[in-house]
């Protein structure tokens, strides 16, 4: 029994350095890449934004993908876009500086409603979805959700079909309990990914190079906190849990312009089964050779000129 309880509180004092150690790297992320805009109050939480470029005319609203946060966007579209459209790039709800009440708020159709509340307070109507990787799905939801809401879709490398796995560079956030995956975030998440950031980034970005100031101007290094680990984690989870019945609404429910551009060399979706299909849905497939999964990073002016086009689709 002595050994049994010193084994007890090695593990309990192992688990408090690392808690330390992640508080650290937490606080670290945040002075690095501090919030960019303004928190707006919805039911479930809250949406941290950017709203940017001229009133009066389309409005763009940007949604990143699985554990990243509004700084995809802000790399290199938003100034680009900004210069003709009003331009709202959001936080997912619990990502970045956004918040989420509840993990049962993963869902796509709970995201679904609150970025439309979302945007309701901020008086959008008819606004061109930009959804890239994970938000690509969302926009999907959101556009089937609220018929005749959504001006058009710009889907950039987007999740639009049940996958039997994730990606392995996200296979580590397949946590079916809350409890486990706050305890992992709170406490070893973050370390480790300090440690492994390189190499995720890498596999990310493959076969394209990551800019060296990703972690900072792209974001990349708010992945490290717990909340991130935690919503990502529970993000990966409800879509798992809601993306077939999402896709068997496409024939019925799916009625918006627009389209979807994928890099040839994507390396977490391929384009020929989240591309290709859904031009039997009314959308346009275009593609970037060479070019890998986070084209909006790596490729914005491409992707900027894509919205255009999409965005005179719009009704």
């Amino acid at each position: 029994m002595f050994y049994v309880g010193i084994v007890v509180l090695l593990a309990v004092a192992n688990l408090v350095v690392f808690w330390i150690w992640t508080r650290s790297l937490a606080a670290k992320a945040e002075k690095t890449a501090p919030r960019l805009g303004s928190v707006i109050a919805v039911e479930g939480g809250s949406i941290h934004y950017t709203d940017v470029g001229p009133r009066g005319g389309k409005a763009v609203v940007q949604i990143h993908g699985l554990a990243g946060n509004m700084r995809n966007f802000n790399y290199g579209m938003v100034e680009d876009l900004s210069r003709e459209f009003r331009v709202i790039t959001i936080d997912q709800p619990g990502s970045g500086y956004s918040t989420r009440q509840s993990d049962d708020l993963a869902s796509m159709p709970e995201q679904s409603g609150m970025i439309w509340a979302f945007l309701d307070k901020l008086g959008v109507e008819k606004p061109v979805l930009v959804g890239h990787s994970l938000g690509g799905a969302l926009s999907l939801a959101m556009a089937m959700d609220r018929k005749g809401a959504t001006g058009a879709l710009a889907l950039l490398a987007p999740l639009t079909a049940v996958i039997p796995e994730p990606p392995s560079v996200f296979k580590q956030l397949r946590i079916g309990s809350p409890t486990i995956r706050r305890i992992i975030g709170h406490t070893i998440a973050a370390p480790v990914g300090r440690m492994t950031s390189k190499k995720v980034f890498r596999e990310v970005f493959a076969p394209e190079t990551p800019p060296a100031d990703f972690t900072s101007r792209g974001g990349g290094i708010l992945g490290i906190r717990p909340k991130a680990f935690v919503t990502a984690s529970a993000d990966l989870n409800g879509v798992h849990g809601t993306l077939a019945a999402q896709c068997a609404r496409y024939p019925s429910d799916l009625d918006v312009p627009g389209g979807i551009l994928f890099g040839t060399d994507d390396n977490l979706l391929a384009p020929e089964i989240h591309g290709e299909p859904m031009q039997a849905f009314g959308l346009v497939f275009e593609t970037l050779p060479g070019r890998g999964h986070m084209i909006p990073v790596t490729a914005p002016e491409a992707c900027s000129d894509f919205v255009r086009r999409m965005a005179q689709l719009s009704a």
